[in-house]
């Protein structure tokens, strides 16, 4: 297999990790758990795993039985970075002693989008990965606003 192949997995594992970054970037800036190193690695890891799994489909031999057929689906490659994340989500959740609350869920959800903002930059879908980061910043950012404010109107007395 050429190296210039590998490359491509390289470049789109960067991608990942970049726009995962911009995720995590603000989950650090408000203190959640899971911060800018964190979405960084979890994004990247999602790109990689797609990539060594596009790198393994053109593997001559390597999948594929003598007749040709597939031996092994590689969107298997996908489940184990959902089952990853998993993980890593449930341990970003926790509940506070004393009380009802319950903290990091947002930040274990942004986990997940990163991951597959990952899955898309390892498929090479460079477009829709940067629109999902996009919409996922939007999301974290404008209904923080939005929350916000109607708190602080709900306690002016509207």
């Amino acid at each position: 297999m050429e190296w210039t192949t590998q490359l491509e997995a390289v470049w789109a594992t960067a991608i990942g990790m970049v726009l995962g970054g911009l995720v995590g970037l603000e989950r650090e800036l408000k203190d959640r758990p899971a911060g800018f190193r964190t979405h960084m690695l979890v994004a990247g890891a999602a790109a990689l795993l797609v990539g060594i799994g596009r790198l393994a489909l053109a593997d001559d031999g390597l999948f594929a039985n003598t007749s040709g057929q597939l031996r092994i689906d590689p969107l298997r490659m996908v489940e184990a970075v959902i089952a990853g994340v998993a993980f890593i989500g449930a341990g970003t959740i926790f509940a506070r002693r004393g009380g009802d609350t319950i903290a990091g869920i947002t930040t274990a959800a942004s986990l997940l989008m990163v991951a597959v903002v990952g899955l898309a930059a390892g498929f090479h879908y460079y477009v829709l990965a940067a629109a999902a980061t996009l919409l996922t910043l939007l999301v974290l950012m404008l209904l923080n606003l939005c929350d916000r404010l109607l708190k602080r109107s709900a306690k002016g007395g509207g």
